[in-house]
């Protein structure tokens, strides 16, 4: 790895969001590609704070930090990437089901697929499933369900019952998770796929986009 990406990749595990920003220059600087950095510096970093956090070594915290640390440097990376036609590994919709206002869980899962190079659009809390209908109407491949709260999973299997009236069940892959949501769960309410945890999910969302991709072949 270029030493100047390897100062970014550092930075990120480090959860040093200032060194992250002050990093990001310097590779621009020496001709290397947004697209480059992003995928040689932010995300195998954030590859490696998942896979920190499965052994163990790194708790919620540290996740997110790394995170935000890595969000910094990817504000500045988007222009520019847009700018070079680099496009994302695909589009995920989150948000926290109806009646449940817990965001934390969420918005570290919006900040790790952000981080393993998609494009996220974060609905926010307490979102109706018509304002997730309105939100996948076009180009848009998973779906992120979140629920913290037991009385707020049902909203998680009328969500996906609306996305099927409006015809667009087929369209895309929905993943739901939260403190008391099981794998069994999903299977029993029609979802794709489940994760226990942020990291889960951004491996989750884009194991479901290469699959799709290759199906698609």
């Amino acid at each position: 790895m270029d030493k100047k990406l390897k100062v970014i990749y550092d930075a990120i595990l480090e959860g040093d969001m200032e060194s992250v920003v002050g990093s990001i220059q310097a590779p621009l600087d020496a001709g290397l590609a947004p697209g480059e950095i992003l995928n040689t510096a932010l995300i195998p970093a954030m590859d490696k704070v998942g896979q920190l956090f499965e052994e163990g070594e790194y708790f919620v915290p540290e996740m997110l930090v790394a995170a935000r640390a890595m969000k910094a440097g990817l504000e500045i990376l988007k222009p520019l990437l847009v700018d070079s036609g680099v496009d994302p590994v695909g589009k995920v919709v989150v948000g926290t089901v109806k009646g449940d206002l817990h965001d934390i869980g969420k918005n570290l899962v919006a900040m790790m697929l952000e981080g393993a190079g998609f494009e996220v659009v974060d609905l926010g809390t307490d979102v109706t499933p018509n304002q997730f209908v309105a939100a996948i109407q076009e180009d848009v491949d998973v779906v992120g369900l979140s629920a913290l709260l037991t009385t707020t999973m049902p909203a998680m299997e009328s969500t996906i019952q609306a996305i099927k009236e409006a015809g667009l069940r087929d369209r895309v892959k929905i993943i739901i998770g939260g403190a008391p949501v099981t794998a069994e769960y999903a299977r029993q309410i029609g979802a794709d796929g489940y994760a226990a945890d942020a990291s889960q999910a951004a491996a989750l969302a884009r194991g479901l986009i290469l699959f799709q991709k290759k199906f698609d072949e």
